[in-house]
Parts: C-alpha cells; structure tokens; sequence
C-alpha cells in the first residue's frame, strides 16, 4: 500500500484535468491519470507531474463503459490497497439546438459526463466505505445552474451531477466520505480556444470578473476539497466562475 494519499483523476490528459492531476501531485498525492483517447498527451502528464518530483501513472479507460470502469478501479485498488480520492473531471461536449441535436448527440454526452460519474463512484464507494474515508470531487458546470442554448444535452449531465453528487454525499457521509461538485464557468482550455474572438468578448461581458478563468484556479478548489481541511464539506456546489451564476 502506497504511503502517499492514492487520487484517480479521468480526463486527465488535457484541460482541467491536466492541471487537477498536476495540483493533486503537488500536494503530494500518488495520481492516477485517466485518459480514453490519447497516450501521447496522458504521458506528457505523467512527465511533467515527475520533472516536479512528483509520482503518477497512466491508464487508459473509457469511463461511459461500466465494465471497464470496473476492470479499472479493481486493477488501482489491487495495486495500491486503496483509492483516497477521486475527481470525476472525464467529460465531452456535442453542443446544437434542441430541434436539430440528434438523439446519438445526446446520449453520448450523457454517457460520458453522467453516466461515467455514476460508473467511477459505483466502483470506489465499496473500497472507501471499507476504509471509513475518501474525497469524491465530480467537475459539474455553470450551465448545469443555469441552463445555456445549444448545450442542452450538457446542461442536463451537469444537472444531473449535481444531483448525484448530493445523493451520493447523503450516501456516504456517515463513514466518513465527502462527495463535492465544482462548477465551473468560461475556463481557458481547447474548447474555449476554439471560440471566435467576437463570441470570446461577448462572453467575458456577461462574466463580473470580464475575464475567463485558468484550469488552475479550479485546480486549487479540487485540491482543497481533497484535502483533509475540507472534511466537513460535502454535498456542496462551488462555483468557479468569476461571478457568472449570480
């Protein structure tokens, strides 16, 4: 059994979960990092994670697929005895207005970012019930508040983590398990790379702050929710979004 705390993050080859799984190794913990797609960027990870001395390794796991979730967390709990945190970042988007979004583009993002959150806090909630401890921090979404056009099926994942989320912290509060979700808002990543300049300003108007948030700023509020400081929060949304929910 590793000495260090052992944090699965999926997703973690890019974006938020890039830099969830680099704060996490700061802080010293052992991470797991999750991809589905692409090994090349899940080891550019694992190599920055141990130039900064830190320990972490790779697996590859389509977190939708049950069975392999499955197969996934018995293989990380065989190895290392235990799992003390996991960060429920794996996510897509397939974005279009209701009246032309096809019924395969919503089932897929609902697959991944709802049913994927189910499938990896089924496979762990065994082994931290048997071990009286763990953090589960799933990445929800602003638009999983309030709603945003063309993300229908989206917003309905996120919605629904947050509800799992809230069931699962009820669930599990009593051995003393906390389960969080942070929210966050517009986020420098590939995906708000890939927005034009115009629809960039026009967002960052409706944002308090007028300025898009780093993975890092929601890096840290994971790592706190992870941390032993944070043990008497659960069932919580925190919102990381320069003020565009309120």
């Amino acid at each position: 059994m590793s000495d260090k705390k052992v944090a699965v993050v999926t997703g973690a080859s890019r974006g938020i979960g890039k830099a969830i799984a680099l704060e996490l190794a700061r802080n010293g913990a052992l991470v797991i990092i999750n991809y589905n797609g692409s090994v090349e960027k899940a080891e550019q990870v694992r190599s920055l994670i141990e130039d900064e001395g830190g320990e972490a390794v790779i697996e590859q796991c389509n977190v939708a697929d049950y069975e392999a979730c499955e197969e996934f967390f018995r293989t990380v709990i065989k190895r290392y005895g235990k799992i003390d945190i996991l960060v429920n970042n794996a996510g897509i988007t397939k974005d279009d207005l209701v009246m032309r979004m096809s019924k395969d583009d919503f089932a897929q993002v609902i697959d991944v970012n709802l049913k994927g959150t189910f499938n990896c806090i089924r496979q762990v909630s065994r082994q931290m019930l048997k071990q009286r401890s763990g953090r589960i921090i799933n990445l929800a979404s602003v638009v999983g508040i309030s709603g945003n056009a063309g993300q229908a099926n989206y917003a309905a994942s996120k919605a629904g983590v947050i509800g799992l989320t809230k069931s699962v912290a009820k669930e599990l509060a009593s051995r003393g398990i906390t389960a969080n979700a942070v929210a966050p808002g517009f986020i420098e990543t590939d995906m708000t790379e890939a927005l034009s300049e115009s629809v960039k300003e026009h967002t960052a108007e409706m944002i308090p702050m007028k300025t898009f948030g780093r993975p890092e700023d929601v890096a840290k509020a994971v790592a706190f929710l992870a941390s032993d400081e944070a043990g008497y929060i659960t069932g919580q949304v925190l919102c990381i979004d320069g003020g565009m929910a309120m």
